[in-house]
């Protein structure tokens, strides 16, 4: 038979056993998530990608929509948020994930915005730690590795910090979810040319050594014109951060559905 129903779960055993409420284990190892890490990429002299249009950085656009994903948090889902920079000062790639460690994050989300250097490059894609499979995830982990310290003798460690990082799973579940709710809330919103360019895996410096699920949001192209404009407007970051917080909503329900009683956060099942 099958491994799965070799043995019945943990859960369903105590009930039967203990007649212990369903979702009580759960609640005694504590799954579920109390405290988000959101990381506004750049920052002070790392000004990010540049805008489509001058004056536009990508560092300014990601901390408004990391402030407002942050208060959504707070408010919808009464969840602990800390921001890794709160306003424009410049942080290494490895202070943001020891930051999130140490502040004992559940989950870490780093919001970014693409660029290309073809401007007719658009799209939306979330990424978790992994090595990377195609080109085009090596060429933005390149990109987003570039302001840090680590060279290629650093190699070895990082493969290292890949291999024990027993979160690759959960990272996935939960690009998974943020990406599915930024592709279908933006549609809905009414914005009619939004490309889902998918989860994407690459090594990026910023996800490694997190204690916690981590992902890197690609929220959108700044270097395309159309994409850079949309980006600028208080209603489009506005609609971003609602999806992301949707995404964040959907997985923490999933692995704990008494996790999540903001509004609208009704009994799932």
């Amino acid at each position: 038979p099958p491994a799965e129903t070799a043995e019945p779960a943990p859960d369903a055993y105590i009930d039967k056993t203990r007649k212990m409420p369903r979702g009580a284990l759960a609640k005694q190892l504590a799954l579920g998530v109390r405290r988000v890490v959101i990381d506004p990429g750049h920052g002070g002299k790392d000004f990010g990608a540049p805008g489509f249009f001058p004056g536009v950085h990508e560092k300014d656009v990601v901390l408004e929509i990391a402030k407002r994903v942050a208060r959504k948090l707070r408010e919808e889902l009464g969840l602990e948020v800390v921001l890794t920079r709160s306003d424009d000062r410049y942080l290494t790639l490895e202070e943001r994930t020891a930051f999130a460690n140490t502040r004992n994050g559940d989950l870490f989300v780093s919001i970014h915005t693409n660029a290309s250097r073809d401007p007719r490059a658009y799209g939306t894609e979330t990424y978790f730690l992994n090595l990377a499979t195609d080109d085009e995830s090596i060429r933005v982990a390149a990109m987003e590795n570039a302001t840090s310290t680590k060279n290629i003798s650093d190699l070895h460690s990082i493969l290292n910090d890949l291999l024990k990082n027993a979160k690759i799973n959960e990272s996935s579940r939960l690009a998974a979810f943020v990406q599915g709710a930024l592709v279908k809330n933006l549609n809905l919103k009414g914005y009619d040319r939004i490309k889902d360019k998918g989860v994407k895996q690459a090594p990026f410096y910023v996800l490694l050594g997190a204690r916690m699920p981590s992902i890197l949001v690609e929220t959108a192209f700044i270097s395309n014109r159309d994409e850079c404009r949309l980006l600028t407007t208080p209603a489009y970051q506005e609609h971003v951060a609602e999806s992301i917080v949707q995404g964040l909503r959907g997985y923490i329900r999933e692995i704990n559905p008494t996790a999540v009683e903001g509004p609208g956060a009704g009994p799932s099942g």
